[in-house]
């Protein structure tokens, strides 16, 4: 077979030839030049592009290269957030404050000791002195005069929470895995990655709040539903399941399913008037081993630093066996001197005072920013009563702004950004139209930013509601 007789390459986005630049290089796998025919064929066109090796970058599906928050993010950039991003209020993120400016919490380190161990590899199920500090904070915080205690053994420390929540899909066995929807974006791409798993989607009402009742678990385990996935305090809307609800839905769910609870905001609760408790689903586990709980948190919200990637798994031990293990073939492992340095920050009365400045702070914030919306003219339905969010109702608005996306777009035009409610209501499988989302005339407010940029980005939205 000749190869040399080729005079065109194609444009694999367009379908459309061109002219080659070299008589040597050819990559036509026949010995005749492309007819017209083929050229201008419109079946030959619907080919080309719907088969992903005759596209540019034929191994590269761009749909899964990011969350939704960071697409509002690479938004912004084009209207330059990244030049100047001081002049800009990002509400968008799901970012607390860092600073050490909270009254009555304790400084972040500024240094971090590397240790002659914390040059090796670690564990990838995480150092042991880590594991037992965030075993014995859930006892001493939730387990208090329980007979089933954790241990080391069940927790894995993990570079952070997606890494976590990866790990655990990693694990899961063949099943129906639900989900509760709005949500947080980043389970969309992470719940159509892997196949051991069919991700199901179960809208919750927006006349009851999103709120997640124990008829609704039952109903998700009666159709077959053997792994369930939520956020709680739920992200985007800024409400939380407490007990007696949160044990109704765990004893429905033992011996059933397995429940897979995102607990990152659980710090920011201010339903027990900001004392320093904290929600977790680990209070009402009655055997630490046996109970399928998987409980995943960090010091990325509650402790306010992101930037560590510091995360954990707690759960049985035979669960958390598996998730160590696979954590050397899909992330390698939290950073050792980070490890290192978080342990004394888990100090049982610690945190305590630390949770009770964190929720005194952010209570005072999440007031202010009520105010000036409901001064704007927004009509908020639901004051949340836990994370640093918002989730707001646009419908209100005159109708060139009252949807998310458009809403977006003039935000980015004042130097302010939050993030469509579309990205909340979660698609894996790209099955449904986003356009008729029961979240399209929402957007998520986070109030995580320190007071200076939350009065920046309210007088942004103010000049945006005066357009």
């Amino acid at each position: 077979m000749a190869f040399n007789n080729r005079k065109f390459s194609m444009n694999r986005s367009s379908g459309v030839p061109r002219e080659s630049t070299s008589t040597k290089i050819t990559r036509r796998f026949s010995t005749n030049e492309m007819s017209n025919n083929e050229n201008d064929s419109k079946i030959h066109r619907q080919f080309r592009n719907a088969h992903e090796g005759h596209k540019s970058h034929a191994g590269l599906d761009p749909t899964r290269a990011s969350t939704g928050v960071i697409w509002c993010t690479e938004r912004a950039y084009e209207h330059g957030f990244l030049e100047e991003p001081e002049k800009w209020a990002n509400l968008g993120q799901g970012a607390p404050e860092v600073d050490d400016d909270i009254e009555g919490s304790f400084d972040r380190p500024t240094t971090v000791d590397v240790t002659m161990t914390g040059r090796e590899y670690g564990p990838t199920a995480g150092i042991k002195s880590l594991r037992a500090a965030v075993a014995n904070l859930y006892n001493a915080h939730h387990r208090e005069g329980k007979e089933s205690k954790y241990s080391w053994e069940n927790v894995c420390i993990v570079p952070g929470g997606r890494a976590g929540l990866i790990r655990i899909a990693a694990v899961l066995n063949n099943a129906y895995l639900g989900f509760f929807i709005p949500d947080y974006t980043a389970y969309n791409e992470m719940l159509s990655l892997f196949k051991n798993f069919a991700a199901i989607p179960s809208p919750l009402a927006e006349s009851d709040n999103y709120h997640i009742h124990p008829n609704k678990i039952a109903e998700e385990i009666a159709r077959g539903t053997s792994v369930i996935l939520t956020s709680n305090p739920r992200n985007p809307t800024g409400k939380v399941v407490k007990n007696p609800q949160l044990a109704e839905i765990q004893d429905i769910c033992r011996d059933r399913a397995t429940l897979v609870m995102d607990e990152f905001y659980g710090g920011y609760n201010y339903t027990s008037d900001c004392d320093g408790t904290t929600i977790s689903s680990a209070e009402n586990i009655e055997d630490v081993d046996e109970d399928d709980v998987l409980i995943i948190d960090g010091l990325t919200k509650r402790f306010r630093l992101p930037g560590w990637r510091i995360a954990w798994i707690v759960g049985p031990k035979e669960f958390i066996k598996a998730i160590g293990s696979c954590g050397s073939y899909l992330d390698g492992g939290a950073n050792v001197p980070f490890q290192e340095a978080a342990v004394p920050m888990l100090e049982p009365n610690k945190v305590r005072a630390e949770m009770k400045a964190l929720q005194t702070h952010f209570r005072d914030k999440r007031d202010y920013v009520v105010t000036r919306l409901t001064e704007m003219g927004f009509h908020i339905k639901s004051i949340p009563d836990s994370t640093f969010y918002l989730w707001l109702d646009l419908e209100g608005l005159p109708e060139a702004i009252s949807d998310g996306l458009n809403f977006f777009q003039a935000c980015l035009e004042e130097r302010v950004i939050v993030v469509p409610g579309i990205f909340f209501d979660l698609n894996p499988s790209k099955r449904r139209d986003l356009f008729d989302s029961p979240c399209h005339h929402f957007v998520r407010f986070s109030y995580g930013p320190k007071m200076d940029t939350l009065k920046m980005g309210l007088d942004g939205i103010q000049r945006v509601v005066n357009k």
